[in-house]
């Protein structure tokens, strides 16, 4: 069962507008904080798709569009050989899925937290970094979110 606070006000939740889009905009610097790492040409794609998670916070395109664009991402996620890459991959695309589901900002940040562990070997570092970045609005969400044990078990 999804947290009720990450289930939007219209939809019997807690979740409001504002609120959503700030998880969309720190689940996205999540994933492109870890694409400064990767030193090899990225797929275009992906940076496509962390657009459109853009133009959805500007409500210059629809949440079937996004979930469109988080499916190019996870495609490309399945299909990469690199570890980096599909966990880059996965970042970016639940960054852009959570137009559809905000909890899904949790998955972009869990697997920017993995992509640096690949490249950095641990996660301190960019745990440090995604809290220093928290949104002041989205903090307590985030961090009593990533407390749940459903969340410990994927940081390991």
């Amino acid at each position: 069962m999804r947290d009720i606070r990450f289930k939007s006000i219209h939809r019997g939740g807690l979740l409001d507008k504002n609120t959503h889009i700030l998880l969309s905009e720190w689940a996205s610097i999540c994933a492109e904080h870890v694409l400064d790492l990767f030193g090899e040409k990225i797929n275009q794609n992906l940076i496509e798709v962390l657009n459109v998670a853009k133009e959805w916070r500007e409500g210059k395109t629809s949440v079937a569009e996004a979930r469109k664009a988080a499916l190019k991402a996870f495609n490309v996620a399945k299909n990469s050989s690199n570890l980096f890459e599909k966990m880059f991959a996965r970042s970016v695309g639940h960054a852009v899925a959570t137009a559809h589901a905000a909890d899904h900002s949790l998955g972009a940040s869990i697997y920017a937290l993995k992509a640096h562990k690949i490249l950095k070997g641990s996660f301190e570092e960019e745990m440090k970094w995604q809290q220093e970045n928290l949104f002041s609005e989205i903090k307590e969400l985030i961090l009593s979110s990533w407390e749940q044990e459903r969340f410990k078990k994927l940081l390991k």
